[in-house]
């Protein structure tokens, strides 16, 4: 179970759309949700390890040695 406040125009918005197609607010909630949380979560991983990387939590390493390493230098 989810509770969520959203403002005022995206409600209406929501309730607008809702009414015109005869679905739920909350079908088209969960299938915003489901269009983005990838996105999201990639998002926030992103942040993480950049601000790791800035705090000397992790190491780098040049992009000239991973492909020196694996074989695809030209």
């Amino acid at each position: 179970m989810l509770a969520i406040r959203l403002p005022t125009e995206i409600e209406n918005r929501l309730t607008k759309l809702a009414n015109l197609t005869g679905r739920t607010k909350t079908f088209y909630a969960r299938e915003a949700i489901l269009e983005h949380i990838d996105d999201l979560e990639d998002i926030y991983i992103a942040d993480k390890r950049t601000n790791n990387i800035i705090q000397g939590k992790t190491k780098t390493i040049p992009l000239a040695e991973v492909m020196e390493k694996y074989g695809l230098g030209s």
